[in-house]
């Protein structure tokens, strides 16, 4: 029986450094109108090499389509299913808090200290936090400020993953 169930699959790719690979890859996903959650994308330890962290919301068949379509771009070296193995995954995220009395400052560094992300920076009435955690950690924090603050900005980047050393998962 085919799983048509929609749920978010990991695919790490490495590709060839060239100008042009991102937005050939970026356009597969929109040319066959694949829904793209995430994509980072940074060099290796080899400078010729990039490795991309694709976060696509689809079922099983569309799937394995996607990893086949990416498998015949000339630029991609190899493709990594990591939707179903142990990963170390982490996610960058900016939170500004802005317009806050002395007091909301207090409970801000609180927060930050409670969920373990650092103060960046600091003005008179505002407090920029950097987070490095997990999707759903960063979320829980999200929803935390958006209720305890009025005045809120955040900024995300995409999520980046390794596969585990040992079996620890996500």
């Amino acid at each position: 029986m085919i799983d048509r169930t929609m749920k978010n699959r990991w695919i790490a790719l490495y590709v060839e450094n060239q100008v042009g690979v991102l937005a050939k890859v970026s356009g597969l996903f929109s040319g066959k109108s694949y829904n793209l959650r995430s994509l980072t994308v940074g060099t290796t330890e080899d400078e010729t090499v990039s490795r991309m962290t694709i976060c696509v919301t689809s079922d099983d068949v569309t799937f394995e389509q996607i990893k086949k379509q990416l498998n015949c771009m000339v630029e991609v070296i190899k493709v990594i299913d990591l939707t179903n193995v142990p990963i170390h995954m982490k996610e960058i995220l900016f939170a500004k808090i802005k317009d806050v009395s002395p007091e909301e400052k207090e409970q801000i560094f609180q927060i930050a200290q409670v969920f373990k992300v650092d103060v960046a920076d600091i003005g008179t009435d505002s407090v920029l936090l950097e987070c490095k955690l997990t999707e759903r950690r960063n979320n829980e924090l999200i929803s935390l400020l958006r209720t305890t603050f009025r005045s809120i900005e955040i900024v995300r980047g995409g999520a980046v993953a390794i596969e585990s050393i040992s079996t620890s998962c996500r």
